[in-house]
């Protein structure tokens, strides 16, 4: 969470040139890590054997586990400084580093295991203190890059905790933070109900929990495989999507899936018939600790082929911005179907009932992911409908102001605010940007008018969960990056009125910028949205607090403040009580005092 939403922060404020800010966020995530790593600590080596009563520790695992979990818990500074930093430094474009320090530590740690488990005869301790080593290896490396950072300077001002950056660096974090948290939660579930019912059976309890954790480590694998693949058509997917160039789009995918799926497949030949071989790659066992090892990788592998699609449908959703179905597959398996199938089909069939859940979980994932991916196909053939408004943005331009001032609208959804704003540009003589904007981020991003008019200004809450496979910024932060840029360059060369965007906040430090905020009451809201925008009368008042909805959201992640707050705003008006026009004129006369010489 700390070092994917520093590393998000560090991107977003670096496009915004606040290299300053930027610094901050990374020093607040930094200092959160220090922070926090050193409480897990404490709260670990206090609580671990209550901790692992709650990972469902047997008896007879007890003595090994609180001796591994007391001194893998006095690296956990090491271990989350070091992977806070090995974020960022990927941000900060040096991603051979961060991949060298990485993979360095975790060769030394595969090196150091033997040693300390057989040389030093350590046992279980030697495998914890190998760990640790090879974590402040890691950690070192990442420590010593914070000199030699390329976009930002950290300074001791930038280590100063300030809750409104920890709390953005923790939210831009929170997916990564789910993912985790999911894993730890099923893992949690697993061991208790192989503990259970696994001394129900032949097998007892420790069999199933030291087995599974093989095999879903081996599960791990495979998956890190295919989000590979679909992670890095992720540019391919946005890129052309965006662009409207859909026959690229379905060749990607298509490639995308017979890759993953091949790959999948192969798995699934060797998790059915030589099972044997790959528990063995871990260390032998009794009778029953083979035969159960068979069994698990048998069975709850059994349609480990189906995440050949499953896990790229996500991808390739998070990458065309469609915000709700990617967060469905991301929560799918882990959440909404593995516990409850562990938990209902544990109590039915017992400790094999408990390995059925994930056929049962991959199965049901894998039809809904195959339902939306069919759905969105059929979509790609057929053009979608562009909300247009009734005025364009050629206004010509004869300078009625004595001085440079930029009017920023913002305004809710059918309330009139655009119209208004353009009447403003008129009467002034000043160039009003709004759907130029759009032209110019087509051109600049190679995406189409119509995907960025459908993304821009809207943040679904679900949002969040759009970063659950891999770190980076989503459309959205991209569109705002560069939206942001050239705000500020038509800021600096006219006068100017420009809809929407953030641009009260973009340009908040400016002394020439005039706020504007335009309301209206809902019955109005819908008779203009009807008559203007052709919206359907009996799903108006909907559709408008949908979108206002998601520019409240959007405008919340990137300023930190409330849309309709008015504190926010210099001029505040409802457009009900004298109508778009004398709005307008109203306005104006209010501007006039200051920065008109003639009307």
């Amino acid at each position: 969470m700390l070092g994917d939403g520093s590393s998000s922060y560090l991107s977003l404020k670096l496009g915004e040139k606040k290299k300053d800010e930027a610094a901050r966020g990374v020093g607040n995530g930094i200092l959160l890590s220090v922070i926090i790593s050193v409480l897990f600590c404490i709260i670990t080596l206090v609580f671990l054997p209550q901790l692992l009563n709650l990972f469902g520790c047997t008896d007879n695992l007890r003595d090994y586990a609180l001796s591994y979990g007391k001194i893998i818990a006095i690296g956990f500074p090491f271990m989350m400084i070091g992977s806070s930093l090995n974020s960022v430094i990927r941000a900060d474009g040096s991603p051979k580093y961060a991949m060298t320090s990485m993979v360095l530590g975790a060769v030394l740690n595969t090196i150091l295991d033997p040693i300390f488990i057989f040389v030093f005869h350590k046992g279980v301790e030697g495998a914890a203190i190998a760990t640790i080593f090879s974590q402040f290896i890691t950690f070192i490396l990442n420590v010593w890059y914070i000199k030699k950072f390329k976009s930002i300077k950290l300074n001791k001002g930038a280590l100063k905790l300030k809750f409104n950056i920890a709390k953005k660096v923790s939210a831009l974090g929170i997916s990564s933070f789910i993912t985790q948290m999911s894993f730890v939660v099923v893992m949690a579930f697993e061991n208790n109900l192989l503990g259970k019912y696994g001394a129900e059976s032949k097998f007892g309890p420790e069999i199933p929990i030291t087995v599974f954790g093989i095999v879903m480590k081996i599960s791990q694998i495979l998956n890190s495989i295919v989000i590979g693949i679909a992670a890095g058509s992720q540019p391919i997917f946005g890129y052309n999507y965006g662009a409207r160039k859909f026959d690229r789009v379905k060749k990607a995918l298509k490639m995308v899936l017979l890759l993953s799926v091949a790959t999948s497949g192969i798995a699934f030949i060797l998790f059915q018939t030589i099972p044997d071989k790959l528990i063995a790659i871990f260390g032998s066992g009794d009778e029953n600790y083979m035969e159960f090892a068979c069994l698990a990788f048998r069975t709850y592998l059994l349609l480990c082929i189906c995440n050949g699609i499953q896990i790229p449908s996500g991808i390739f959703f998070q990458a065309i911005g469609k915000s709700i179905k990617s967060a469905i597959l991301s929560l799918s398996r882990q959440i909404l179907f593995l516990i409850p199938a562990m938990i209902i089909l544990g109590e039915m069939f017992g400790v094999i009932g408990v390995l059925y859940s994930g056929p049962v979980a991959d199965g049901l994932a894998f039809v809904i992911a195959g339902i939306l991916l069919i759905l969105e196909l059929k979509n790609l053939k057929k053009p979608n409908k562009k909300a247009s408004e009734a005025l364009k943005d050629d206004t010509s331009t004869d300078n009625k102001l004595d001085k440079q001032v930029v009017i920023t609208i913002s305004r809710e959804y059918g309330s009139g605010g655009r119209y208004i704003g353009r009447l403003i540009a008129d009467k002034l003589g000043i160039k009003f940007y709004d759907k130029d904007f759009i032209e110019k981020l087509a051109k600049t991003t190679g995406l189409s008018e119509e995907y960025i008019e459908n993304n821009e200004q809207k943040r679904n809450v679900l949002e969040s969960f759009n970063n659950g496979y891999y770190v980076g910024l989503n459309n959205a932060d991209e569109l705002f990056i560069e939206e942001s840029k050239m705000i500020k360059q038509v800021a600096d060369k006219e006068s100017c009125v420009i809809i929407g965007r953030c641009a009260d906040f973009i340009l908040k430090d400016r002394e020439n910028v005039i706020k504007v905020f335009v309301y209206s009451n809902m019955d109005n809201k819908i008779k203009r949205s009807t008559e203007i925008y052709g919206l359907d009368k009996s799903k108006a008042e909907k559709e408008i607090k949908r979108i206002d909805k998601l520019r409240a959201n959007h405008y919340k992640h990137y300023t930190e403040k409330d849309w309709n707050n008015y504190d926010n705003y210099d001029i505040c008006i409802n457009s009900d009580l004298l109508g778009v026009e004398k709005s307008a004129d109203l306005i104006c006369k209010i501007i006039q005092n200051d920065f008109v010489t003639q009307l």
